[in-house]
C-alpha cells in the first residue's frame, strides 16, 4: 500500500512546522502537516493539538518529538549546568553587539526560557509529550533525533500510530529500522536543522534500497514540484519539507528573521553547533560566526548548548523585532539551502497547490 493511501492523504507532501497554523493549512490542502513539539510543555501541546483536531476536521496530521535522553534537569537550575566560561562569552557577545547582557537570575526572561527548554529536552519531558500526542487523532509520530526509544514505539503501537524517524546515513536508517520505525525520512545535508553531510540526491536512493519495503520520505533541498518529482524518481514515496513554510503567511517566524530569509541566497546557510550542540543547518549570522570563531570557547554538547542558546534568543528575538541593529545581526533560525528560492510571502495552501501543479508538469515532461 502506498503511503498516501495508508495515511489517508491526497498528496505526499509532509510539512514540518512549529506553527499550528501551517500544519492545519497544509493538512486541509490535502497534504500532511507535522507539528514540532519541542517548543511546548505537555499542557501547551494538549491545547495546540485540541485546536488542530478541530481545525483539520478529522484529517490526519502528525507530531514530531525531540528525545535527547541525556539530561534530567529536575530540581537543577540551568545556571548550574552552564560553565562559567560559556556564560562569560555570552555576556561579552551581547556587549559587543550593543546589547545588555542577559540576566542570570532565576526568573529572568532568558533564564526562564532556558529553564523551560531544560524541562522539555529530557527523557521524562519527551515521554510526557508523546503520551499527550497519542491521546489525539494524530496519524504519525516522529522521532526528530536518533532512533525512537522503546517506550515511544510501544506507546505508538498500542495506539496504532506509525512511527517516523529522520536519518542522515544508511547506517542510521538501518538502526531506525531495527528500533521499530515504520517510515524513514532520509534527510540530506541541504536541509534545515540537524543534518549529516550526505546530499539528498545521494542519500535517498541508498536508504530506499537499504530499508525496503519500509517507505521512505525525502527531505533536504525540496521546496518545489520539480524537486518533489526528483525525490519520487529516486524512490521516495513523498517529501518532508520544513524550510519552505518559514516564509508563509501563517508562519510564526519573527519578522526580523523572515526578512533575512527573503533576502538570503543558498550560500547564506551554515552547519553549526551553535544553536543546539549538534550540527544543524541555519541561517549564517553573527551568532554562528562568533560561536564558531577562534575566540569562542566552543559550543557545548546537546542539550546544554540548546539551553544556553534558547535563553539568549529569548532576549535577542524581541530586540531584533524592535530593530536594534546588534540583535538583528545576531538573530537567526534553522533553515535549509532552499532559502535561496524563498523570495515571496505566500499562504501555505498556495505553496502546496503550486508544488502539486509543478510536479504534474515535471512528470508530463518526462513522459514519452
Amino acid at each position: 500500500m502506498r503511503l498516501t493511501e495508508r495515511l489517508g492523504i491526497d498528496v505526499p507532501i509532509f510539512a514540518f512546522s512549529h506553527c499550528r497554523d501551517v500544519v492545519a493549512a497544509v493538512t486541509n490542502a490535502g497534504g500532511f502537516g507535522v507539528l514540532g513539539a519541542v517548543a511546548y510543555s505537555a499542557e501547551q501541546l494538549d491545547t495546540e493539538l485540541s485546536w488542530l483536531d478541530r481545525e483539520t476536521g478529522g484529517r490526519p496530521y502528525g507530531v514530531d518529538v525531540l528525545v535527547p535522553g541525556k539530561l534530567d534537569a529536575r530540581g537543577v537550575r540551568v545556571a548550574d549546568l552552564i560553565p562559567e566560561e560559556h556564560r562569560a562569552f555570552l555576556d561579552t557577545l551581547f556587549s559587543k553587539y550593543g546589547m545588555a547582557p542577559p540576566s542570570r537570575a532565576t526568573g529572568s526572561q532568558a533564564g526562564s526560557a532556558a529553564d523551560d527548554v531544560a524541562r522539555r529536552v529530557t527523557a521524562s519531558g519527551a515521554t510526557g509529550l508523546i503520551e499527550v500526542a497519542l491521546k489525539h487523532r494524530i496519524g504519525l509520530i516522529a522521532s526528530a533525533l536518533g532512533p525512537p526509544p522503546p517506550e515511544m514505539v510501544a506507546l505508538a503501537r498500542e495506539a496504532d500510530v506509525p512511527v517516523a524517524a529522520l536519518v542522515g546515513t544508511v547506517e542510521h536508517a538501518l538502526r531506525q529500522r531495527e528500533a521499530g520505525a515504520d517510515i524513514i525520512v532520509a534527510q540530506g545535508t541541504e536541509a534545515g536543522g540537524h543534518t549529516g553531510e550526505i546530499s539528498t540526491m545521494v542519500l535517498v536512493p541508498q536508504v530506499v534500497d537499504a530499508v525496503a519495503p519500509i517507505p521512505v520520505l525525502a527531505a533536504g533541498g525540496i521546496a518545489s514540484g520539480r524537486q518533489m518529482a526528483a525525490a519520487i524518481a529516486l524512490g521516495a514515496q513523498g517529501v518532508w519539507c520544513g524550510s519552505v513554510w518559514l516564509t508563509t503567511e501563517e508562519a510564526e517566524t519573527p519578522q526580523a528573521v523572515k526578512r533575512k530569509f527573503l533576502a538570503a541566497s543558498s550560500l547564506d546557510t551554515v552547519r553549526s553547533r551553535s544553536r543546539t550542540g549538534k550540527p544543524a543547518r541555519q541561517l549564517s549570522s553573527a551568532w554562528t560566526r562568533e560561536w564558531d570563531g577562534e575566540n569562542s570557547p566552543g559550543p557545548l554538547g546537546m542539550p546544554l548548548q540548546m539551553l544556553l542558546a534558547e535563553g539568549a534568543m529569548a532576549t535577542i528575538g524581541p530586540a531584533a523585532e524592535r530593530g536594534e541593529p546588534g540583535a538583528v545581526e545576531l538573530a537567526n533560525y534553522f533553515v535549509g539551502q532552499v532559502v535561496g528560492q524563498l523570495d515571496q510571502v505566500k499562504p501555505a495552501k498556495q505553496v502546496v497547490y503550486e508544488m502539486i501543479s509543478e510536479y504534474a508538469e515535471a512528470v508530463e515532461r518526462l513522459a514519452p
